[in-house]
């Protein structure tokens, strides 16, 4: 009986709020969970999906993906543990260049915090090198990745589950070194990313981050993979939530894949330096023009190391 009150009170405030315009339609995805059955603004930049929900359908498509296998979630092999174990390692920020080793310096029992970079690959080969590794990522699969490498090797690695935007688990002056592979697209305000960095850093420490260049989402890849032109659509910055019309975005949905944000240069490296750091490295990075036709014109990535003196 208090459910069917509910109901009746629910639905007098959303009649409310349909006359006087505030909101143009309620969809309801049977079968899915509660964060599907959402109000859909008139006004797509109020729409009331919270972060917590962009957290929680984020998980669910990285754990499909892990499950389903790609390019980012396949473990390292044990020869590559083996001579990281010797010194011959490298790892990736961005699809295709590797990092220089300059950035990292003498990693041997530093305190690294791979931030959401799981799925068996870099994490395991920093430990591997002598570095002591917390793991940090949204996706449990992605994360039981990290952690079968460092066991069958007897690594030392940890991991934990959470929000690459909040990192309050750890102490102020927790890490020698931040690495934090392209990811940050998965996050709708990454200024919140670059402030927790700075804090949980020891004066001296550096951020290493892979960046999508936001020329990328200009276009819809979609339909150019369609047309096989390069048509500009989007204005940036770029949102999922704002740009994609309702169809898109259930799809999403349905399908369990990622939102996706594009953030302006100004939020990326100016925001870095806004939370307190020093920009003192950088590169570029292409991706392959099966994944995008804008390969063939720009570099797609870029790096920065910034550096907290």
């Amino acid at each position: 009986m208090k459910y069917r009150t509910y109901l009746y009170f629910m639905n007098g405030i959303f009649r409310f709020l349909r006359a006087i315009g505030v909101v143009n339609h309620i969809y309801v995805y049977p079968g899915q969970n509660s964060f599907l059955k959402k109000i859909e603004y008139t006004d797509l930049k109020t729409m009331m999906i919270q972060e917590k929900d962009i957290l929680k359908h984020s998980r669910a498509s990285w754990n499909r993906q892990s499950r389903e296998g790609s390019e980012w979630c396949t473990p390292v092999d044990a020869d590559a543990i083996a001579e990281a174990k010797n010194g011959s390692w490298e790892v990736i920020l961005t699809p295709l260049k590797t990092v220089p080793k300059s950035w990292f310096g003498e990693i041997t029992n530093r305190d690294i915090l791979c931030l959401a970079s799981g799925g068996g690959q870099q994490a395991p080969i920093l430990a591997a090198a002598g570095a002591s590794i917390v793991s940090f990522d949204n996706s449990d699969e992605q994360l039981k990745k990290d952690k079968m490498v460092a066991d069958q090797h007897s690594l030392p690695l940890k991991t934990l589950q959470g929000d690459m935007a909040d990192l309050s688990v750890f102490n102020d002056h927790s890490f020698d070194l931040i690495f934090h592979p392209v990811s940050n697209v998965f996050v709708h305000d990454v200024k919140k990313v670059w402030q927790e960095c700075f804090r949980v850093l020891r004066p001296g420490g550096s951020l290493l981050s892979g960046i999508m260049n936001p020329l990328y989402f200009l276009f819809d890849h979609d339909e150019s993979e369609k047309t096989k032109i390069l048509k500009v659509k989007y204005k940036q910055p770029y949102s999922d939530l704002k740009n994609l019309d309702d169809e898109k975005k259930r799809d999403l949905i349905n399908q369990k894949i990622s939102f996706e944000f594009g953030h302006s240069l100004d939020d990326q490296i100016g925001g870095q330096i806004e939370a307190g750091f020093v920009i003192t490295g950088f590169y570029e990075d292409w991706w392959s023009d099966e994944a995008t036709g804008l390969n063939q014109f720009t570099p797609t990535f870029f790096s920065t190391r910034a550096t907290k003196l």
